[in-house]
C-alpha cells in the first residue's frame, strides 16, 4: 500500500507541477461556445487567469506559462497597475483561495498592429512568482514546428460575455469546445484579414466573446493541454456561426522564448 501511496503522490506531483495536466480534471460535454458554453469544473483549467483593474473589473483573460510569466493578447493593453488573479473560478465569491499578483513588467510584441491585429500577444512578468498548487499550474506552450490540423477539437475558457448584449460577464468560469479551422477555411468567412499569425476555431454553434480576450485556446498534445491560440478577435456580436480568431502560438513561440530568456 505504501508503494501505491508513493505512486499516487508522484502522480499528483507530476500533474500539479508539469505543464498542461490539471490536478482537477476538466469535463467537456458540449462542443459548443462560451456563448452557449458551459460552466467549467472549478479549477480544472489551472492556468486560466483573470486580468483586472484596481476596482476588480475583469477585462481580459490570460494563461500562466510558468511561475513567473503570463501570456495574454496585446490588444488587452495591460499596464503594471493592473492585477493578475490566479486560482479563481467564481468571481462573485470571496471564499476562494486566490492569488492576487502584481505585475512587474509588461512586454507587448513590438510588431503588434492594432489595425491588422497581427502579433496580438503580450507577456506579463509577475512581480513575485506564483505558488504552483492543484488550482494554479502552467499550460504547455505549442512548439514552433507543431501542427494542429483543421477539425481538431480544442477548448477555450474565460469569463467573457455569454451573449454579446449581456449586461455583465458571468461570475463562473465558462468553457467551450471548438473545432480548429484551416486558414483557407477561415478566409471563407473573414477573407484577407486572416494571416499566418492567426488561427481560427469555432463556427460550430460556438464562439469566444468580449472579456474572453487574451485567454487560452488549448488542444491536447501527447496527453497534455497545450496553448495553441490566444483569444484575439471575431464577430462584434459573437455570432456562433462565425469563427473566432486567435493569435497563432506556433508563430509567436520564438518571440515568447526570447523575451522570457532575456528578462
Amino acid at each position: 500500500m505504501a508503494f501505491l501511496w508513493i505512486l499516487s503522490c508522484l502522480a499528483f506531483v507530476s500533474s500539479a507541477f508539469g505543464c498542461g495536466i490539471p490536478a482537477i480534471k476538466p469535463v467537456i460535454t458540449g462542443y459548443s461556445r462560451i456563448v452557449n458554453g458551459e460552466e467549467a469544473v472549478p479549477h480544472s483549467w489551472p492556468w486560466q487567469v483573470s486580468l483586472q483593474d484596481y476596482t476588480g473589473f475583469h477585462f481580459c483573460g490570460g494563461s500562466l506559462v510558468n511561475a513567473n510569466w503570463v501570456v495574454t493578447a496585446a490588444h488587452c493593453n495591460v499596464r503594471t497597475s493592473h492585477r493578475v488573479i490566479l486560482g479563481e473560478h467564481d468571481r462573485s465569491s470571496n471564499a476562494e483561495n486566490i492569488q492576487v499578483m502584481t505585475i512587474g513588467k509588461v512586454f507587448k510584441h513590438p510588431q503588434y498592429n492594432s489595425y491588422t491585429i497581427n502579433n496580438d500577444i503580450l507577456l506579463i512578468k509577475l512581480a513575485t512568482p506564483a505558488q504552483i498548487n492543484p488550482r494554479v499550474s502552467p499550460v504547455c506552450v505549442a512548439e514552433t514546428n507543431d501542427n494542429f490540423p483543421g477539425g481538431m477539437k480544442c477548448v477555450t475558457s474565460g469569463w467573457g460575455l455569454t451573449r454579446h448584449n449581456a449586461p455583465d460577464t458571468p461570475a463562473l468560469l465558462q468553457q467551450a469546445s471548438l473545432p480548429l479551422l484551416t486558414n483557407t477555411q477561415c478566409k471563407q468567412y473573414w477573407g484577407s484579414k486572416i494571416t499566418n499569425l492567426m488561427i481560427c476555431a469555432g463556427a460550430s454553434g460556438a464562439s469566444s466573446c468580449m472579456g474572453d480576450s487574451g485567454g487560452p485556446l488549448v488542444c491536447e498534445k501527447s496527453g497534455a493541454w497545450t496553448l495553441v491560440g490566444i483569444v484575439s478577435w471575431g464577430s462584434g456580436t459573437c455570432t456562433p456561426t462565425m469563427p473566432g480568431v486567435y493569435a497563432r502560438v506556433t508563430e509567436l513561440r520564438a518571440w515568447m522564448d526570447q523575451t522570457i530568456a532575456s528578462n
